[in-house]
């Protein structure tokens, strides 16, 4: 264990407001743990072919979703889902219900919110605008609607439930901007799989609080350049906050992907 690894701690809010402080490493310490939601009932359809290419990029910002950890097992969110953004990474388990098309024996599959499925005005929310508001809609990858359903349905009704997502290593940190302006995108996030604050510590600086840009992206407008730079983020659904000290060297760059030892559960 490293010096940055000792210093690495969680704190989340108990019912009673109270913070509670949780040091990463001391099993004795329970951390917050993400429990799944209740099964709901809502619609699915696919976009893309069978390589799942066209999933690449999205309104989340993870880029390459293969090199970045997500695969083809995902999913962009109708608008009413996608909360401006604060979605991103949350993880679902979608089952096929009450259709011909559906495959028997399949419980579920587990699909990752990487993209914002847009409304479409032009048409009926119930005749082709099934990301129109207020619809709950998943618009799956081709290869993750294939698991639970024939390519041919076009659309099935299904039910879904938050899940936590499971993830291996720490959180990830891209980085974009310039020595003045630093915009993170926050990947391979665990738990609840969202975030919703985040701030920035360079070696020489206090904490910084980065605003929401889009997505899974936060930044700052701060000079950080030639600084080793920490992370603290909190969680959007537990509401419980961590710690990632010394994720990138003081000679950081951006265009660079930095990974940390910490994540939530």
């Amino acid at each position: 264990m490293n010096v940055s690894e000792k210093h690495a701690f969680r704190f989340s809010e108990s019912i009673s407001g109270r913070v509670a402080l949780t040091i990463i490493g001391r099993p004795s310490v329970a951390a917050v743990v993400y429990r799944p939601s209740p099964w709901a009932l809502a619609h699915a359809t696919f976009y893309g072919d069978e390589t799942a290419s066209e999933t690449m990029g999205g309104a989340c910002g993870y880029g390459n979703l293969f090199s970045n950890g997500y695969g083809i097992d995902t999913a962009a969110l109708s608008t009413t889902l996608f909360n401006n953004g604060f979605a991103c990474g949350t993880c679902y388990q979608i089952k096929c219900v009450k259709s011909p098309w559906c495959y028997s024996g399949v419980q579920f599959t587990t699909v990752t919110a990487t993209n914002l499925c847009p409304p479409n005005w032009a048409k009926d929310t119930n005749n082709g605008g099934w990301c129109n508001p207020p619809r709950v809609h998943f618009d799956m990858s081709k290869p993750a609607f294939m698991k639970i359903a024939q390519w041919k349905a076009g659309i099935v009704p299904i039910m879904y439930r938050r899940v936590p997502c499971i993830r291996r290593g720490g959180l990830r940190f891209y980085f974009q901007g310039n020595g003045y302006w630093l915009l993170v995108y926050v990947m391979n996030v665990g738990g609840g799989g969202d975030i919703a604050k985040m701030w920035v510590k360079g070696s020489k600086t206090g904490w910084i609080s980065m605003s929401h840009n889009w997505g899974a992206s936060y930044q700052a407008f701060a000079t950080l350049m030639g600084q080793s730079l920490s992370f603290k983020i909190t969680s959007y659904t537990s509401k419980e906050t961590i710690i990632c000290w010394n994720v990138a060297p003081a000679n950081w760059n951006v265009g660079l992907t930095y990974k940390s030892n910490v994540n939530f559960h």
